[in-house]
């Protein structure tokens, strides 16, 4: 079974829509779909067969002040700093089309990953082409601080990247044999202590499990990097990583800089083609 993790990374994250719609015009198509924040954010058009659709989100509507900003995070009604019924439910539902119906033609397993607020456990949520507004992907978007927490079934769920920021171990569990893993990080990067980890500790104090896990982001998530690297090395998960810091902020919104990271990820992607090809037949 191939599978496709794809990590978050807010704005980094178009480098990963551009691997991945290359991947969807050169019809390599996954049976397993795993996302993490705006890894499954950009992923959905992926899941549902649309290589164009991330493109032109990117290039028309991203950058805008429309999709997100401060004002929107101050908005009482909002509390983002995206703005939520803009990003998951005018624009994929009047502006640029998502396709609902391809989504539930779509035989793969296609899951997102949130963090459960309360129990600070991951939960791996399908994406369900009846939720028109996405809640599912509302909630693994949520980054502490920027966004609220997003009620779903009576349970309230954070950003998915706070509990496994790459989950290739629950892709691997799940039975792909062959996985190819989306980073927005570049290789060799190491992630250290949020600089907001006091503002952090006092927004969310309620939840201590919640906060233990912000306290040990940076140290799980570079142990998750070490993991990752010893299988690519291996030989048994396919690794696409930017191959130098790309200098895209997790807030870019400079249409010019963000373009050029999508394209450079189309071309990383067409680069490494026969590679991928070679790691998906062997």
């Amino acid at each position: 079974m191939l599978g496709i993790v794809a990590e978050g990374g807010a704005s980094r994250t178009v480098y990963s829509a551009g691997v991945m719609d290359t991947l969807l015009k050169h019809g390599i198509v996954a049976d397993y779909f795993l996302g993490v924040s705006a890894g499954i954010a950009f992923g959905a058009s992926y899941c549902s067969m649309q290589p164009e659709r991330n493109r032109l989100l990117i290039r028309d509507y991203f950058c805008t002040p429309e999709y997100f900003g401060t004002k929107h995070l101050l908005n009482p009604a909002n509390r983002s700093y995206y703005n939520l019924d803009y990003v998951f439910g005018k624009v994929p539902n009047e502006l640029l089309f998502f396709d609902f119906e391809a989504l539930r033609n779509n035989p793969a397993k296609k899951l997102a990953c949130v963090t459960d607020l309360e129990t600070a456990e991951p939960v791996y949520m399908e994406l369900d082409p009846d939720d028109r507004d996405f809640k599912v992907l509302r909630a693994s978007c949520a980054l502490p601080l920027l966004f609220p927490p997003i009620e779903i079934n009576g349970r309230k769920y954070m950003d998915g990247g706070v509990a496994e920021s790459i989950p290739f171990k629950k892709a691997l569990a799940d039975g792909c044999d062959k996985l190819i893993v989306i980073l927005t990080r570049e290789r060799g990067y190491v992630k250290l202590d949020e600089p907001t980890k006091k503002l952090l500790a006092a927004a969310y104090r309620k939840y201590p499990e919640f906060c233990r896990l912000l306290e040990t982001r940076a140290e799980r998530y570079n142990e998750s990097l070490r993991e990752l690297e010893e299988l690519r090395q291996s030989g048994r998960v396919f690794v696409y990583s930017p191959q130098k810091n790309v200098l895209v902020s997790r807030t870019e919104n400079d249409r010019r800089k963000i373009m050029r990271l999508y394209e450079y990820g189309v071309r990383h992607a067409e680069w490494s083609l026969e590679s991928l090809k070679r790691y998906i037949n062997k």
